[in-house]
């Protein structure tokens, strides 16, 4: 009874907000928050850009209002959904500034950013103003990074409600949202060679406790394979 996908076939997505319960042998998921999963995309690779995927492409694309030639600060750009934005972002002709720590630098270079700040050894007020600035830290990150933004620039966080509102520009805080069209732009990039997974760590699902509280900082996303 569903619309857009077939019985058997390979399909991948975001389960809405009021499910959760996805680390599982099964899951009961809504037609219309999958999407179908390419023969020659791996289903840990699917996973692995759900989530980074849809954030960067909404917090960019739908609330940042990107456009070619703006300059756009993307906070852990090393980090499974900075890198995602980053690679989107310099895609679409922007230029991309990354922070993070030190040990970052090369990863978000490598994942797009034309420069890097460190926030724990340089300033971010140094940097010349911004189009837009896609924050995933929040506190006082977040409120420096919100004074950076030009007038008619636009502030957006994963973080939570920002506690800066600077006059004349816009500020947004969302919650990623399921989007078939979108997760279908996302992994055609994939196939295309032009965006790349950010995958730190692959776990079965019987070591998935262990897996998401690591002893020791894991960069990237975090997989579980409910099948070895």
């Amino acid at each position: 009874g569903t619309a857009g996908l077939s019985v058997g076939q390979r399909v991948f997505g975001l389960t809405d907000w009021t499910r959760d319960g996805t680390l599982a042998e099964y899951v009961v998921v809504e037609a219309r928050n999958l999407a179908p999963l390419p023969g020659d995309v791996d289903f840990t690779t699917a996973a692995a850009i759900v989530m980074p995927g849809l954030t960067a492409w909404q917090g960019l694309f739908e609330h940042g209002r990107l456009q070619a030639g703006q300059r756009v600060l993307v906070h852990g750009a090393a980090g499974a959904v900075g890198s995602m934005a980053s690679q989107l972002a310099r895609e679409a002709g922007a230029y991309v500034i990354g922070t993070g720590r030190a040990d970052g630098r090369q990863r978000a270079l490598d994942f797009g950013a034309h420069e890097f700040v460190d926030l724990e050894e340089e300033m971010l007020e140094d940097l010349d103003g911004v189009d837009l600035v896609f924050d995933v830290f929040g506190g006082d990150i977040g409120t420096r990074s919100a004074g950076l933004v030009r007038p008619g620039g636009t502030f957006v966080t994963i973080a939570g409600p920002p506690e800066a509102r600077p006059a004349g520009r816009r500020s947004i805080d969302f919650v990623v949202e399921p989007s078939r069209a979108q997760l279908g732009e996302v992994v055609q990039g994939v196939r295309d060679g032009r965006l790349r997974t950010n995958i730190g760590t692959v776990a079965a699902l019987d070591d998935a406790v262990a897996a998401l509280n690591p002893t020791e900082r894991v960069r990237g996303k975090t997989i579980i394979r409910v099948r070895p």
